[in-house]
């Protein structure tokens, strides 16, 4: 894939986790000229993949939630039996923060045979789903709320989650680097993320192995910041050694793990 094709590639999913991307912004955060972005707009919306307004773009008309719902049903079983091993660590009347993603959702459904928990999300899908049941205390960060994926973002909700110290945290990553570096695209949801894991003490990722064949530009954190990580299955020996190296945990809940 040349360089070309690889960022008009983060631009898209930028303006999936966003919903509105700028020339401006854009052009800084890949380090080109504001020429060569408008081209990778025009080149994207040619496409059909995003649609042209003042200053920069936008996704397409309802393209947020369907990308959304095709997320969540990406490695789908994995992501149930990740989220099961996940709830499985942690204990009734536990204080514990879930953040943003498909796989954190899978986590906070696995919980709901819990009680006693104290929820701080920035989550509104997990702050639904777990708000019904009067055995939980749910609180929700306030902030920027994505209309992508009903995530609150941004420097507010940063600031909010740094107000608790909590027993567990949940996360995820939008890619894994075999070198042990935790990776996202929005640099807003980085942010809150990085608040999340500086307060907890137990901090549980949840990723599946596609998110080893996945790249992103921002950095959430290495692993040796991570105290037990749930996957399917680990591919990458590399990102093993590391995990073995800082004492993390690997829980792989696939019957035979990748080698």
């Amino acid at each position: 894939m040349s360089d070309t094709s690889e960022r008009q590639h983060a631009i898209l999913e930028l303006a999936r986790q966003q919903s509105r991307v700028t020339v401006d912004a854009l052009a800084a955060h890949f380090a080109v000229s504001v020429q060569t972005i408008r081209k990778d707009l025009n080149t994207l919306c040619d496409q059909r993949l995003l649609s042209r307004v003042h200053g920069g773009a936008t996704l397409p008309s309802g393209v947020e939630n369907l990308e959304y719902e095709a997320r969540r049903r990406i490695a789908a079983e994995a992501k149930d039996a990740i989220g099961k091993a996940a709830a499985a660590l942690i204990p009734n009347d536990a204080s514990l923060f879930i953040n943003i993603g498909t796989t954190t959702e899978a986590v906070s459904q696995a919980l709901l045979d819990h009680s006693g928990l104290l929820v701080i999300t920035n989550n509104i899908n997990v702050a639904n789903r777990m708000r019904v049941y009067p055995r939980f205390e749910v609180v929700i960060a306030g902030g920027v709320v994505r209309p992508s994926d009903g995530g609150i973002v941004g420097e507010a909700a940063a600031g909010f989650f740094s107000q608790f110290k909590v027993d567990y945290a949940v996360i995820g990553a939008s890619a894994l680097d075999e070198e042990g570096t935790l990776l996202d695209y929005d640099y807003r949801e980085v942010k809150v993320a990085q608040a999340i894991i500086a307060n907890a003490r137990h901090v549980i990722l949840v990723a599946d192995q596609g998110k080893f064949a996945r790249s992103a530009p921002v950095r959430i954190a290495r692993v040796d910041q991570v105290t037990t990580f749930v996957t399917d299955a680990c591919p990458s020996e590399t990102f093993r050694a590391h995990c073995r190296a800082a004492g993390v945990d690997l829980i792989e809940t696939t019957e035979n793990p990748v080698d």
